[in-house]
């Protein structure tokens, strides 16, 4: 689940190995490029945690975040 955290949606995903956790960043990746909207994330071995505010709407979450927080719960359901 999604938590707001400093005006942020956070959520921690966790995966087998760094392989995975990598694959999904670049799929992640992929689709926020799609988008023109990037993520504010961190990786360390299995664990990517991710955050996700509009820049060009004074860092405040939009309905841009909380779409791109459904395609990536989309991302790692696969």
């Amino acid at each position: 689940m999604w938590q707001t955290v400093d005006n942020k949606l956070y959520k921690k995903f966790e995966f087998k190995n760094f392989s995975q956790a990598f694959a999904f960043m670049t799929r992640v990746a992929m689709e926020a490029e799609k988008m023109d909207h990037h993520p504010q994330w961190n990786n360390v071995w299995n664990t990517v945690e991710i955050y996700l505010n509009t820049h060009d709407a004074n860092n405040t979450i939009t309905e841009k975040d909380y779409t791109l927080a459904r395609i990536i719960d989309g991302i790692a359901s696969e």
